[in-house]
């Protein structure tokens, strides 16, 4: 045990420049004009994502958020009791926090549309998921602001999602809708919580405590704990509520099938489950059609949910099974066709806005499912960037490719290790050859090399060690990647690729 600690001590906490890391949490912890402009700025982003239910909007504003700044501040400020500090990262989060509310409010109250969108919705209701996301995605960000590995702060501001929920709740204030507007805040509240204490949890794992006193570690862990606590139990309560809509939403369907024989199909069902009294709109395919059905389900589903239903089912008669199943497939096959069409405008109208070029510019093949626009140089965006934010696209459109194509931007170097294999020893017991890996950001680099070089028509040229540029190569090649000839150098564990046309 004491060996652990002292290699922790040692090789772990010592290695970090808390000093450095202090200094720059501080820098961004304040408020500023930057901060409130950049704060404004993607809170007006971030509404008009939303009311245009548009995720790759609603992404840009997630980016460009500066929210992340005092919110870990406030973990470190906590964690090394500098309480000047913590004053000071609070009062930027609640200036942030009531002009991107008041803002996002106006913009909804003078605009024509006010209409719960998907988007939305999906930020209204708060689960104990969501407390998890937070504290894994305040892990990864604590982690890389302590290690120096900022670039991970993208991903971050993503997952957690910060502003959307605001905006949110400036659309519930807008429109007077409390249940929108406690539910987005009570997810923002969440999210800035548990990345702020889970801050304060890293600080002190790495040793950035070490001047509190005993009294002042145990009562951060009292409040801390108790925090946690109470958060978790309004997540659970509503984790149990959407648990109990989808056991309710399956007993529904399986309920209006009873009424009918074996070869009756469910054509459209849709349910308000906070109607009083419950609201349960069906239409049913039968061989033959069930005088008492109605009643009957009315009945079942009142006992099954233990609140008054309303059923209004409608019978459509088909002699057969396989007349059924034609009617259906036909009614789906059209409605899918309807779908797939919109899906892919939507699909072109969020990359357009993404990529800030028109609709026109967008390739969309609906029968491959593949999109792909080039993307205008967007200030301060790198190759990171763009690439995060066309897998955020993908993920949001299962099925599709997209290939959002970046402007030339610098392409990052390639680091290397060396490393001697422990099994491969002769038997003089002489050591085998080194071995050249690259490290695990040169991994990262070349994955990001590899991305760019496949969606940019232009060759990479390399330069470094000729054994390191000639694995580079390999990788590269194998990815179908055009390459210039490489510049051979002697020394040095990097190769450097570089675009043969001029960088935008």
């Amino acid at each position: 045990m004491l060996s652990w600690r002292r290699w922790w001590r040692d090789a772990v906490i010592g290695t970090v420049d808390q000093a450095s890391v202090i200094e720059k949490r501080r820098e961004e912890a304040y408020t500023s004009p930057r901060y409130l402009f950049m704060l404004a700025m993607s809170a007006g982003i971030a509404v008009l994502g939303l009311l245009l239910s548009s995720p790759a909007v609603v992404i840009g504003a997630m980016l460009i958020a500066p929210l992340m700044g005092p919110i870990i501040g406030a973990g470190f400020a906590l964690a090394i009791g500098d309480y000047k500090w913590l004053r000071g990262s609070v009062r930027a989060l609640v200036s942030g926090t009531v002009l991107a509310v008041a803002l996002c409010a106006l913009i909804v109250f003078v605009s024509p549309l006010q209409t719960v969108t998907p988007e939305i919705a999906a930020r209204t209701r708060p689960n104990l998921f969501d407390l998890g996301v937070a504290v894994f995605s305040a892990l990864a960000g604590a982690y890389s602001m302590i290690r120096g590995r900022e670039g991970t702060i993208v991903g971050v501001a993503i997952a957690t999602a910060l502003m959307p929920p605001l905006a949110v709740a400036g659309f519930g204030l807008a429109t007077t809708n409390w249940t929108v507007f406690s539910g987005a805040l009570l997810l923002f509240v969440t999210n800035l919580m548990t990345i702020a204490l889970v801050a304060t949890i890293m600080a002190r794992i790495y040793g950035f405590s070490a001047e509190l006193s005993e009294r002042q570690t145990r009562f951060q862990t009292i409040l801390i704990v108790t925090i946690f606590v109470a958060l978790a139990i309004p997540l659970f309560l509503s984790l149990r509520q959407i648990a109990w809509e989808t056991n309710a939403a399956r007993q529904i369907r399986s309920t209006v099938l009873e009424s009918f024989d074996g070869d009756a199909r469910i054509s459209q069902l849709s349910f308000d489950l906070e109607a009083e009294p419950v609201t349960v709109d069906a239409t049913v395919l039968t061989p033959r059609t069930m005088a008492l059905a109605e009643r009957d389900g009315e009945g079942s589903l009142a006992v099954l949910l233990g609140r008054p239903v309303d059923l209004r089912l409608t019978q459509f008669r088909v002699g057969t099974q396989a007349e059924a199943e034609a009617a259906e497939i036909a009614a789906a096959d059209a409605r899918a066709e309807e779908a797939d069409a919109a899906r892919a405008e939507a699909i072109a109208a969020n990359l357009a806005l993404v990529a800030g070029v028109p609709r026109s510019e967008v390739l969309v093949d609906r029968q491959n499912r593949r999109a792909t626009v080039r993307a205008n140089p967007l200030d301060g965006a790198t190759l990171a960037a763009y690439r995060t934010l066309e897998r955020r696209i993908a993920d949001g459109v299962d099925g599709w490719r997209i290939e959002l194509r970046p402007p030339l931007r610098a392409l990052p170097p390639i680091a290397f290790e060396a490393r001697l294999p422990e099994e491969e020893v002769d038997a003089d017991g002489a050591a085998g050859e080194v071995q050249f890996v690259p490290t695990e950001e040169g991994a990262t680099a070349l994955a990001l090399v590899g991305w760019a070089g496949a969606r940019v028509d232009a060759p990479i040229a390399l330069t470094g060690p000729e054994r390191l540029v000639a694995i580079v190569e390999d990788r590269l090649r194998r990815q179908g990647i055009e390459l210039a000839p490489s510049e051979i150098v002697p020394g040095g564990l990097r190769v450097v690729p570089r675009w043969t046309a001029p960088v935008e």
